[in-house]
């Protein structure tokens, strides 16, 4: 009998999870967003945020992101960051992102597509940006020949899982600036990386120098619904119109609004965030050092990234779903999400190291 066969065998005779590890896209919506929909579901009301609920929705988010900042509701995530982008960008201008950010990789090169954006991806061992990698692409500006550097975008928490700080934010928003670029944020864990460094939404965007955040509702519990955060009037320029020429405009956008009231009023963003968080630090401490897993850096957002024995991914896929991440590593992805519950950590912990002990015993 094949290994993977045993593997799968042993894992057949495991309790198995209820809850999924493959993206926290794979959740359910939170129940207080149901519920708020719900509300929201009720008679007739004006379209396109002409509605009592887009605007609480606005006051929120200019209570929670800053009095000056301007808000557009989007469906998804890459709407809204193609949004931000086209707000911030010229039309002769460029995207400095990191290789292997989402903009780059993960959305179907819907920036360049629909923007005619270049998008210079520069090599991370972290998927981290450095301030010094933005300087090097200074001396393109003012030559005509050059696709002119316009934007920074980040992504917070990284795709690697990894977290900027206050200070190394404060630091490309200041060296983007110096040379006349503008700082983006992708945010669509940005609620995980607050929990995580223990700060508020404002402190680790408008309070350090962003210009723009794609703000993430949907792997935090909405049912649907992003938003993009300008950090003035002026910065969101023509969001309005461009919204629309996006295809990101809802006509019952009080659906989007009322969602967000539930995630920003009672803040259930950071306690879902949070739980998220606290579930893959246990996952990570289960499954650290076992035989046959590795784990390279510390565990700092809902997401894991761990090096298996090759034998031991497709039927651990099979029990409870994943994704490879880099199939040469023979590494995959776990993620956790709002309503991971312990129980669930466990069981599949369990099955992890079971799995990957059977792999080493036969090697």
């Amino acid at each position: 009998m094949m290994l993977a066969e045993q593997i799968s065998e042993l894992l057949a005779t495991l309790p198995k999870p209820v809850g999924w590890f493959g993206s926290d896209n794979q959740s359910g919506a939170h129940g207080e967003v149901v519920d708020a929909i719900t509300e929201a579901n009720a008679g007739y009301a004006s379209g396109y945020g002409g509605d009592p609920w887009t605007d609480r929705c606005n006051d929120l988010f200019r209570d929670t992101f800053g009095s000056e900042t301007e808000t557009f509701l989007t469906f998804n995530g890459t709407g809204a960051n193609v949004l931000a982008l086209q707000v911030l960008l010229p039309k002769y201008g460029a995207v400095i992102c990191a290789a292997g950010a989402h903009i780059d990789v993960d959305e179907t090169g819907a920036p360049e597509r629909i923007l005619g954006a270049k998008l210079i991806a520069l090599p991370t061992s972290d998927g981290k940006l450095r301030p010094e990698q933005i300087t090097e692409f200074a001396h393109f500006t003012d030559v005509q020949h050059h696709v002119q550097p316009s934007v920074v975008s980040v992504t917070q928490s990284t795709e690697l899982g990894t977290l900027y700080t206050v200070d190394e934010l404060a630091q490309l928003a200041y060296v983007a600036h110096e040379n006349g670029m503008l700082l983006h944020v992708d945010g669509a864990r940005l609620s995980n990386a607050a929990a995580a460094l223990g700060v508020s939404l404002k402190t680790i965007t408008f309070d350090v120098g962003v210009d723009a955040v794609s703000f993430g509702g949907t792997k935090n519990g909405m049912l649907g619904g992003e938003a993009v955060v300008f950090n003035n009037r002026v910065t969101a320029g023509g969001a309005t119109y461009l919204r629309k020429q996006a295809t990101q405009l809802s006509s019952k956008m009080r659906f989007i609004s009322a969602q967000f009231i539930a995630m920003l009023e009672n803040e259930l963003w950071l306690r879902s965030a949070t739980h998220a968080n606290e579930m893959a630090t246990l996952l990570d401490s289960l499954v650290r050092d076992q035989p046959g897993v590795r784990l390279e850096r510390p565990t700092k957002v809902n997401s894991l990234f761990p090096l298996l024995p090759q034998a031991a991914i497709a039927p651990l896929q099979a029990w409870v779903p994943h994704y490879t991440w880099n199939e040469p590593l023979n590494q995959v992805r776990w993620v956790t999400s709002f309503d991971t519950t312990a129980e669930d950590v466990t069981k599949f912990a369990d099955g992890v190291v079971a799995a990957c002990a059977l792999t080493t015993l036969r090697s």
